[in-house]
């Protein structure tokens, strides 16, 4: 099993809903904006309770 190195997380995370659907472009956004970072890895977590949802995606990255 190879060992993936990062240098760097980024963690978006939301519990509303419209912001929920937005995260997919703020996300894209961040990548383009930073070109010197590679994205090696990633983890999509979701977690509720009786009243909120929360969506979290963390990005692991390293310098190109």
């Amino acid at each position: 099993m190879a060992i993936v190195q990062f240098t760097g997380v980024k963690v978006f995370s939301t519990t509303l809903a419209r912001d929920r659907e937005v995260m997919g472009e703020n996300i894209t956004r961040w990548v383009k904006d930073n070109p010197n970072l590679e994205v090696v890895d990633k983890e999509v977590t979701q977690s509720s309770d009786k009243e909120f949802h929360c969506l979290t995606v963390t990005l692991f990255y390293k310098q190109k």
